[in-house]
Order: C-alpha cells, then sequence, then structure tokens
C-alpha cells in the first residue's frame, strides 16, 4: 500500500515507459557517392525555364519542307520511269530486229547506180555486180554513185552507208607530224636541194612567180640515184620545211589482192591529195610498180600495169592537179616505163650521185658533231680515201665507230675504232660480191 502512494501511478515511472517504446523507421539519408540520376516526371518538368526556340524549329521546319520536295522529286522519277520502262524494252526489240535484219557480219561493196527508191545496183571486189534492194532505214540522201555501202553478208542487200568514204589505207599515208630533218641534215647537195626547191617548193608558195614568167609549174620530180645517197632524206627535209599535207606511200603498198584495188587506192590518194591542197605525194621505190610494160599472162603482172596506168591517168590526164606536187624515188630508174617519166608527167629528174671530198667532209662533220672525239682521230683520212661511200655508209662508219667504243666502256672515239668501222662496213657492203672474175 505504501508503495502505491509514492505518486507513480501504474506502478513504473513514465521515462522508462518512454525508453521501452521502439523507435520509428526512417528512409535512408542518400548518399552523394557514385553517378546522380536525372529526376524525371511533373516535377522536373517544372523546374525547366520557359524559353522559347523560334529559330531553331524554323531551321528544322526548312529541313523537313526540303526533304519533302526530295522525295516529291524522287516519286516523280519513279513514276516516270515505270511509265517509259515499256517504250524503252520496245525500242531494244525494234533495234534486235533492225541487227538481225542486217546480219552479221556484212560485206563492204561500192554503190554502182541507184534504180528506185528500193532498188540498186551494187558491186564487190570479189564479184560481179549484184542487183539488190535497199532496206527503208538506209539514209537515201547520203547514197551516190560510187560511196562505200555496208551490205547484207546473205542477201548483199543494202543495209547501211559508210560516212567517211576514204580508203583507210590513204588515211594512214597521211604524215600527221612533221619529220624531224631538215636542210641542215643533208649533207652536201646544194644543187639537188635548189632544185627541188624551184620545183616543189616554189610553185606552191609563191605561185605568181610562174604566172610572170608564163611557164606553168613542173608536176613532179623524180630522185634517182644509187643507194643510200640520200633521196629519202631529202623529202623528209622537204615535208619538214614546207607547209603543205604530206602524203607519203610506198610503191609495193599500191600493189593489192583483188583486181581493181590498186587502182582505186591510187584514185583515192589523188582525191585526198586534192582535197587537202596544197599538197605533196611522195612516192618511194616507184620501180615497184613503173617498170616498163610487156606482154605478160600473169594476172599479177597485168593487175601491177593496171595499177601503173591509172598512175599516169593521175598524173597527166584530162583534170588539173592544181596544187598537188609529186616526188618519186627510185634507184633503178633504167627499169621505168619512158611514159612515166616523159615531161608533162615528171618534169625535172634529179640525179644523187656519190659524194665527192667535199660532201664527205661535210657529212663526216654533220654525223660526228654530237660525238666526243680523242685527239687522235683524223677524219682527213677517211675523207680522202678512194672507197665509193655514200651519205648511208659514212653514217654507219660513225655509228659503228661509237658502239666499238662504248664495248669498251670508253666515252671517247678513237681513231682506230674509226678504222676497224670502215673495214666492217666496207665488208658487209661488198659481201657476197666476187673479188675476182672467175670462169
Amino acid at each position: 500500500m505504501g508503495n502505491a502512494q509514492s505518486g507513480f501511478p501504474g506502478g513504473q515511472p513514465e521515462d522508462k515507459k518512454k525508453k521501452v517504446e521502439k523507435k520509428k523507421w526512417e528512409p535512408p539519408v542518400p548518399t552523394t557517392i557514385g553517378r546522380k540520376k536525372n529526376k524525371r516526371g511533373p516535377d522536373s518538368a517544372v523546374k525547366l525555364p520557359k524559353v522559347h526556340p523560334t529559330i531553331r524549329c524554323n531551321l528544322k521546319l526548312l529541313k523537313l519542307n526540303r526533304i519533302h520536295d526530295y522525295l516529291l522529286m524522287e516519286e516523280e522519277f519513279v513514276m516516270n520511269q515505270q511509265q517509259l520502262k515499256p517504250q524503252e524494252e520496245k525500242a531494244q526489240e525494234d533495234r534486235a530486229r533492225v541487227d538481225d535484219l542486217r546480219g552479221m557480219p556484212m560485206s563492204v561493196g561500192t554503190l554502182e547506180e541507184v534504180i528506185d527508191e528500193d532498188h540498186a545496183i551494187v558491186s564487190t571486189t570479189s564479184g560481179p555486180n549484184n542487183y539488190v534492194t535497199m532496206l527503208s532505214f538506209v539514209d537515201k540522201d547520203q547514197l551516190e554513185p560510187g560511196c562505200s555501202v555496208l551490205l547484207h553478208h546473205k542477201t548483199f542487200a543494202v543495209i547501211g552507208v559508210l560516212q567517211d568514204d576514204a580508203d583507210p589505207m590513204v588515211s594512214v599515208m597521211k604524215l600527221e607530224k612533221a619529220p624531224s630533218e631538215s636542210y641542215a641534215d643533208v649533207g652536201g647537195l646544194e644543187q639537188q636541194i635548189m632544185e627541188i626547191k624551184e620545183a616543189v617548193e616554189l610553185p606552191l608558195t609563191h605561185p605568181e612567180l610562174y604566172e610572170e614568167m608564163g611557164i606553168k609549174p613542173p608536176k613532179g620530180v623524180i630522185l634517182y640515184g644509187v643507194p643510200g645517197t640520200g633521196k629519202t632524206l631529202l623529202a623528209k627535209a622537204v615535208a619538214n620545211q614546207t607547209s603543205a599535207t604530206f602524203l607519203r606511200v610506198v610503191g609495193s603498198e599500191l600493189i593489192q589482192k583483188y583486181l581493181g584495188d590498186g587502182p582505186k587506192l591510187v584514185r583515192e590518194l589523188f582525191r585526198v591529195a586534192e582535197e587537202n591542197a596544197p599538197s605533196i605525194v611522195f612516192i618511194d621505190e616507184i620501180d615497184a610498180i613503173g617498170t616498163k610494160r610487156y606482154d605478160s599472162h600473169s594476172g599479177g603482172e597485168k593487175e601491177i600495169q593496171r595499177t601503173m596506168l591509172e598512175l599516169l591517168n593521175q598524173l597527166d590526164g584530162f583534170d588539173s592537179r592544181g596544187d598537188v606536187k609529186v616526188i618519186m624515188a627510185t634507184n633503178k630508174i633504167d627499169s621505168l616505163d619512158p611514159a612515166l617519166i616523159r615531161p608533162g608527167r615528171i618534169d625535172r629528174k634529179i640525179e644523187f650521185p656519190l659524194p665527192d671530198v667535199k660532201t664527205k667532209r661535210h657529212i663526216f662533220g654533220i654525223h660526228t658533231s654530237r660525238m666526243t672525239l680523242s685527239q687522235d682521230v683524223d677524219l682527213e683520212e677517211f675523207v680522202m680515201s678512194k672507197d665509193d661511200l655514200s651519205g648511208a655508209d659514212i653514217k654507219a662508219i660513225c655509228t659503228e665507230a661509237g658502239l666499238l667504243a662504248l664495248r669498251e666502256r670508253r666515252m671517247k672515239v678513237c681513231n682506230e675504232d674509226f678504222k676497224k668501222a670502215r673495214e666492217k662496213v666496207l665488208y658487209r657492203k661488198n659481201e657476197g660480191t666476187p673479188e675476182g672474175l672467175y670462169l
């Protein structure tokens, strides 16, 4: 009873009751270690500043509009491709049908005569004339007698026209780049140079001089002489000095396989020369087709004679040659036909003899001007020798002497090299020639 009266109702004090009560749970304090997470939600949206980026929005709108325009263009392109695809397929089918009509391979012929709108007479090199049809897709405006046409390989029908009717061989004969040789590279031959200038260059550059004199300029010249005397070299110098069109051809190129091709090539050659006038036609080794005529039963010999007759007609026929000059070269003028070298066709004959002492000295000087010679070299010994040396032989001696020095790893050419080179060149020149009289 005494304890109840002491002032503690319930039997225990109030402080002890508070200690006995448990603590409530509280969330842990957020740590600052590690990466902070961005808060998302309505709270973060409220914290954004009230900014209106109108400039960036306009740029984005322009970009989207441009993309839209590109897409519209692409859509239009695709629609057009789908519409044009049937037309392209039809064109390919028509093209394939035309190729089938033409046939492969195609023959090349010559149009002789046009009969009507759909028929013509053509000729080929390997057969007679044929009466054939002309297909509808052939351009009739380009057809004229003598032009080259494409023929079907079976029916010989005209299926096309060759635009360039010039013979491809004539195009190759035209000299596109002038040679590097000039008159200074020709040793001696002052008289020959003067004569070829009077006959070839002056009529093209100053035709009024011949008109005042009252004479017709020469139509052509022929250069003849032993081999190696500078005939072709002088022709190269003429091509270098003049600005006229230069056509060079070897006589053997005018000999063709089929009948009529040789004369046709000669006609084409002079026709191209007239179209590109003023021009010079240089025919080297003319004795290949210009030999004397004789009765022959060989078809090849007859064809060569026909080619020469066409050349005679082109040199002095009814048609005027105008500003076309002809230069021929040969080392066998005795074998040429008299009708080819008569006055009126070839008005000037220029002989190229073996060089004399003065010319030899000049030629040696030309070919040794760029060589490094030792002090013991005596060129007068070779100039005054009695050997029949041509200009080509002198050039061969200088070249051989340089090769002999190069073989021994020397950069200077000595006198012994020239002696060995001369003996070697003369031995090769006289090789096969009997030294004495054998019976």
